[in-house]
């Protein structure tokens, strides 16, 4: 395996209290702690979190907006801090909003975003980041008259303009329609296709889960998890089998004490839940269950099972951590 193109190693940020003076400190807050992280080469990895968990500060330091505390970063093996001008070149960040002015034209703001980076004018390659964005039609336009999605697609067209290897992605669907967000999707899998490493703040869980190699999971600045999703799912994840009965039970048998059992409002229906597994033939124990069921003389009629979604898994472990 290659070396990571994003290596972070004992990551602090602390944000200092000042007083009105600004002479006394009267207070400090830690935004990051001690943050360990690589990112692969080629991968889509998504960074989810709850507001304030420290998402966007951990961006900010990657990026080279922000200073560390405390700590180092490298980006596709340079320091950012030491080697700034090598490290930001690298990256191309696609912030939530719009800032550029309303009556440029899209291939003026791209053009001129490619500037920024010391970059030497290269229409051809504006030409194909604007193709492959789906704006080359709308190249003279001014950003004024496009709608919301076609200035989605413009920031991450002016991200592009000077060839990043690094794609941030700050919450790239956030307020457009499921249509929308689907066609946002299909862009971000061609640019992992093209070899742009893609990294992902989403609010969307379905986003992560759709889209994600790996998750990392941030809250109150530290990483708590890092997996590949398939097996964060699988490993995480728990299943619940309903099984409807074919007379109510008004409580659960002595005999079934044993079983990780609940009993719906009705006593109609009783929810087993249990750790979804693929390496061991029952281990979830449903075999043993349902003998139990007929041994104690309850009929089932019809059962189903639900599996744990990433959200179910999120929420859990920001309790967790709480």
């Amino acid at each position: 395996m290659s070396d990571p193109i994003i290596r972070i190693e004992g990551l602090d940020k602390i944000y200092a209290g000042k007083s009105g003076s600004g002479k006394e400190d009267v207070g400090s807050f830690q935004a990051l702690r001690q943050v360990d992280l690589s990112i692969e080469r080629g991968e889509i990895f998504a960074l989810l979190g709850p507001n304030g968990a420290g998402k966007t500060t951990l961006i900010s330091v990657v990026c080279g907006l922000a200073s560390p505390t405390r700590g180092t970063v490298w980006v596709d093996g340079f320091d950012n801090v030491k080697q700034y001008r090598d490290a930001r070149e690298r990256i191309g960040l696609v912030p939530q909003e719009l800032t550029n002015e309303a009556f440029e034209t899209v291939w003026n703001t791209v053009s001129f975003s490619r500037g920024l980076f010391g970059k030497p004018p290269n229409p051809k390659h504006i030409e194909r980041v604007l193709k492959s964005l789906t704006l080359w039609d709308k190249r003279h336009n001014r950003l004024m008259t496009l709608s919301g999605g076609m200035k989605r697609r413009v920031l991450i067209a002016k991200a592009l303009s000077h060839e990043p290897r690094i794609l941030f992605l700050d919450e790239p669907t956030a307020g457009v329609d499921v249509e929308l967000r689907r066609e946002m999707w299909e862009v971000v899998r061609e640019l992992r296709d093209q070899g742009v490493t893609i990294i992902l703040t989403t609010h969307y869980i379905e986003e992560a889960e759709e889209m994600a190699d790996r998750i990392g999971v941030i809250n109150n600045g530290e990483v708590i998890l890092v997996e590949e999703t398939n097996a964060l799912i699988e490993k995480l994840g728990r299943k619940q089998l309903t099984l409807q009965l074919f007379d109510p039970l008004d409580s659960i048998p002595d005999s079934l004490a044993t079983f990780e059992l609940a009993l719906s409002d009705t006593g109609e229906e009783l929810i087993y839940s249990y750790e979804s597994s693929s390496k061991q033939r029952d281990s979830s124990g449903i075999s043993t269950l349902l003998r139990a069921l007929e041994a104690a003389g309850i009929g089932v009629k019809d059962l189903h099972t639900r599996q744990s979604s990433l959200e179910d898994i999120f929420v859990d472990l920001v309790k967790e951590r709480a």
